[in-house]
């Protein structure tokens, strides 16, 4: 997504019970409610990005994940001809 503006604006209507917790808290931190709700947002935004890219494994399933790489089964027949496929399509360039 490339943003044409050093800067956007974002305009949210929330209930004043919200506003008046974000002020509070604004208010601890010395900035004003828009600097807190953007950091706060921002935050917010890469604990979300960073859960997504994190895959997350029982202990069971991640000990099962390490046996397959240190001991892979053989190949079967059809990874053989989609290897066969894969290299004759370089050969042919």
């Amino acid at each position: 997504m490339a943003l044409q503006a050093k800067n956007q604006r974002v305009i949210a209507q929330i209930p004043v019970h919200v506003f008046q917790t974000l002020s509070q808290a604004a208010e601890l931190y010395g900035v004003n409610v828009q600097q807190f709700m953007v950091q706060s947002a921002f935050e917010k935004a890469q604990v979300v990005i960073e859960k997504e890219r994190i895959i997350q494994l029982s202990s069971q399933s991640a000990e099962l994940f390490f046996d397959m790489i240190e001991n892979p089964p053989e190949p079967n027949q059809k990874l053989k001809n989609a290897m066969k496929n894969y290299k004759e399509s370089f050969s042919n360039a």
